[in-house]
């Protein structure tokens, strides 16, 4: 209950559409409950069922009062116009009764419907902003199959089945409270004896509702792992077509699809028995009811005329009761995808600014490792240890040394991806972690290995990120990046869309796209991570070429693969097992015959 109420807390955005919600509710109610009863004397006195009333009474604030005045009223006009014409009377207020009760009705639910879709947009956008926060250290626990169920599936069982019924949750408790106004005022007895029979039909319906929640739970999940392994298909088409694996993922598909069918077959058995049972309970009660109504009126304790009224009031609450249950299911159906979408929602986000985090508007001088140490688990020991090296303003620090020796986890510590496990990180003598994050990382340019595009223009993918860019600043930018001449040869050129990653293009092509928006962007400090390293020979001179001139008279941590590409840096680092066993230039790392030239030696075979 407590994560509904959560739920409901994004309604105080909208309580113009709730009030005026609320407001029409309570209108139709009215026309629906009251208005039809107060008809029966009319109907009495119009048929001689009833004296007509002659005398008028003070008006007080009592029913006894009001009814004695109504009935005086309806009197005069029977009296005054004729029965016929009364009856006329009679059947234009039903009309007007019953225009007014469903246009209340349509205008409460006109009301509702920006709220309900308002409510998903809001908790949508919610869970993106902060998926775009969250650190990297989350998705490396999640799968991305899952987090996609999340934000699509799961937020769209939230308007299914617990925002589908916020009008129905309002609506019809109104309902019911009315009637059962109405029941008491005609018979507090009877009223006692239907109450006790609703009761032990509620108990019956809620015991069967109570295993929903787990079983809309496991359905969730499963859900989850359908939409991870159909993800995982779909990136993996080279692989799975390469290997002949269709049959194999074909099967491990299938088995997904079938336990989530299974599963949502047993939850849509149980919940789809909320209607004829309640139906049916409901059924009993008014069998029970005319029995037990029956023997009153021949008791002498309630008029027929009021039983009828009593029986009115009693039917208007089935049809309100039995799609409250409903709602009862729907809501216990739905709380499970509002557990699985308050997962991202209160995931703790350990990269953020601290209290009183200083601003960086320009890099100055050094950047430093200082006793640097990281590991992902403390359980599982350090990927990096004691690293310590500094970086002047200017000059190329590269690291290299085999798959697995920690070179990309110094990297990811840079822009604060991850924070370090012990020591420090000092960008001109200030601790990463007491820079604001924003001004941290636009001191950062990062070309990596795996070239990240967007299924958008090639415009837009070198302008990412920046505002009020000119089309001569990015083709600038695409010029110095050796990217030009295959950009215009596009269909469109700069507003050319390149698919899904890039797919349209080339792997070098991708690549000098990365550097171009590196490029525009003109960081002080740029990280590259083996930007050349899964390029052919041809495009891996053109990358070169233009990752030369984007090095010009900057400040650059170098990850190299190909240990060519790196000879002129300032000062080379070689990594083994998470620490630094040798540092200096390359005629310095050469002359040493150590693990350095053994690289090299590899490389030059």
């Amino acid at each position: 209950m407590q994560r509904i109420k959560s739920l409901l807390g994004f309604l105080s955005t909208y309580r113009r559409n709730v009030s005026l919600n609320i407001l029409s509710n309570i209108l139709m109610v009215f026309f629906s409950v009251f208005s039809i009863p107060m008809l029966i004397p009319f109907l009495e006195i119009l048929f001689g069922q009833k004296e007509l009333v002659t005398e008028q009474k003070p008006l007080s604030l009592n029913v006894e009062s009001i009814v004695h005045n109504f009935n005086y009223e309806l009197s005069q006009i029977i009296t005054n116009f004729g029965k016929e014409r009364a009856l006329v009377y009679l059947c234009f207020a039903i009309v007007f009764i019953f225009f007014f009760k469903n246009l209340f009705r349509y205008l409460a639910v006109y009301f509702i419907a920006p709220v309900r879709n308002g409510i998903v947009r809001d908790i949508r956008q919610k869970l993106f902003d902060k998926i775009l926060v969250l650190p990297l250290s989350y998705f490396s626990e999640e799968r991305k199959g899952d987090i996609m169920s999340r934000v699509t599936v799961d937020v769209q069982e939230i308007e299914t089945s617990i925002l589908s019924v916020v009008e129905t949750v309002v609506r019809e408790p109104l309902m019911i409270i009315g009637a059962l106004t109405l029941m008491i005022y005609l018979s507090p007895g009877l009223t006692f004896f239907v109450f006790f029979l609703l009761l032990f039909t509620a108990v019956v319906i809620g015991g069967i509702g109570k295993t929903l929640k787990r079983k809309s739970t496991k359905v969730l999940d499963r859900l989850g792992s359908l939409v991870s392994t159909l993800e995982e298909s779909i990136s993996g088409q080279r692989i799975i077509k390469a290997f002949n694996a269709e049959e194999y993922q074909s099967e491990k598909f299938s088995k997904e699809n079938d336990s989530y069918r299974d599963l949502l077959t047993k939850l849509w058995r149980r919940s789809d028995l909320s209607s004829p049972l309640s139906e049916f309970m409901g059924i009993g009660v008014v069998t029970v009811l005319i029995w037990y109504g029956f023997r009153e009126v021949n008791s002498g304790a309630i008029s027929v005329a009021a039983f009828i009224a009593f029986l009115y009031a009693f039917f208007t609450i089935i049809e309100p009761a039995k799609k409250f249950a409903s709602a009862f299911y729907k809501i216990q159906k739905g709380t499970a995808a509002v557990e699985r979408v308050e997962v991202i929602l209160k995931a703790e986000n350990v990269i953020q600014d601290a209290p009183n985090a200083k601003s960086l508007a320009n890099f100055q001088s050094t950047v430093t490792f200082e006793n640097v140490s990281f590991f992902y688990k403390k359980e599982d020991g350090n990927v990096i240890e004691d690293i310590n090296f500094k970086i002047e303003k200017g000059k190329t620090v590269a690291l290299v040394g085999s798959s697995g020796a920690g070179k990309s986890t110094i990297a990811d510590l840079l822009p604060r991806f991850f924070d370090v496990s012990q020591g420090a990180i000092l960008i001109d003598g200030i601790d990463l972690r007491q820079i604001k994050l924003n001004d941290l990382r636009a001191q950062l340019g990062i070309v990596s290995q795996e070239a990240i595009l967007f299924n958008d223009t090639i415009f837009n993918n070198i302008a990412f990120g920046e505002k009020g860019v000119t089309e001569a600043q990015v083709t600038a930018a695409a010029k110095i990046a050796n990217a030009h001449e295959f950009i215009m040869e596009t269909d469109q050129g700069y507003q050319t869309n390149i698919g899904d990653r890039g797919m349209k293009l080339s792997g070098g092509q991708r690549q000098r796209l990365t550097i171009a928006r590196a490029v525009l962007k003109d960081p002080p400090i740029l990280i590259l991570d083996e930007a050349t390293s899964a390029l052919d020979s041809k495009s891996e001179q053109l990358v070169q070429q233009a990752l030369e001139k984007l090095l010009q008279n900057r400040t650059s941590l170098v990850i190299a693969h190909r240990l060519s590409t790196i000879q002129h840096a300032d000062e080379i680092l070689v990594m083994k097992e998470g620490r630094i066993i040798e540092r200096g230039t390359h005629a310095e790392l050469l002359s040493q015959n150590g693990e350095y030239r053994k690289l090299v030696a590899l490389q030059t075979v």
